[in-house]
């Protein structure tokens, strides 16, 4: 785990699934009509397995999966290849483009979570394993909500999207805070958490509005207390096996977790 900071600066905000698309939903569908496209059935759980990084490495991901792989390989007589991810990759952006406007509501708790942090001098700033295309829908209609965070990072404006750091870096620099320790990621995908660990910053896992359960709110509050219990626990135990440092079922809780910062200063 991360050597906890004393006090944070600047909190980087994952969008699908932390603050905005309740269950991480956008993406999951279309993962799968790529596929079933040409003839490959893929699961939702595999398809949500490498959320968080860049969409095409996803698809490269996804391919190298040994079932989808053997899949691919019965139905084409071949193995997957760099100009099979390319192809999936190029009927990808269409379909997401075309389903993103209906999977921009803010997750309950986002501004209020925003206002919190401002209030306390804490910059506000995004990465996003959305391409700049992608978040050219998904800003404007978070913004008419009020969500405006200071910087978005995408990934294709750096070398390499999650798990490498390069997004985290390049928020923390627009923002101008270092050191990097201070800089808080909240994220609600491994590749996201190991992303901020690879940034030596302290990371914070979003377990219940996200990729980890996959719902949507409604279907969330309809699970009986038990299962829902159950699968928040087996969420963290995953998220704190990839190293995070603390987890919070949504960005509703993070203003009193980090109050708890500001309290060990006093």
């Amino acid at each position: 785990m991360t050597e906890r900071p004393k006090r944070i600066r600047a909190v980087l905000l994952d969008w699908a699934g932390t603050t905005i698309d309740y269950g991480s939903r956008a993406p999951t569908s279309v993962f799968k009509e790529i596929f079933r496209s040409s003839g490959i059935e893929i699961t939702a759980a595999e398809a949500r397995g490498p959320m968080g990084m860049a969409k095409r490495e996803h698809i490269a991901t996804l391919l190298r999966l040994p079932r989808i792989a053997a899949a691919w390989t019965e139905a084409f007589a071949t193995a997957p290849t760099d100009a099979d991810v390319d192809r999936l990759y190029q009927q990808f952006l269409p379909l997401q483009l075309a389903t993103l406007a209906r999977h921009c509501d803010l997750i309950p708790g986002c501004l209020e979570m925003v206002a919190a942090c401002r209030e306390r001098g804490i910059k506000v700033g995004s990465t996003t394993g959305y391409t700049r295309q992608l978040m050219d829908v998904v800003e404007p209609i978070a913004a008419e909500q009020g969500y405006r965070p200071e910087v978005v990072v995408c990934s294709d404006e750096v070398s390499a999207g999650r798990p490498a750091p390069w997004s985290n870096f390049r928020a923390a620099e627009s923002l101008g805070v270092y050191p990097v320790a201070e800089v808080m990621v909240v994220d609600d995908t491994i590749a996201g958490i190991e992303a901020g660990r690879n940034a030596g910053m302290w990371t914070v896992a979003v377990t219940r509005s996200g990729n980890a359960l996959g719902l949507s709110q409604a279907e969330v509050d309809a699970l009986p207390a038990s299962e829902l219990d159950r699968r928040l626990a087996a969420a963290e135990a995953e998220f704190r096996g990839a190293g995070a440092d603390h987890c919070l079922p949504s960005i509703a809780e993070l203003p009193n977790y980090l109050a708890e910062f500001a309290a060990e200063r006093l």
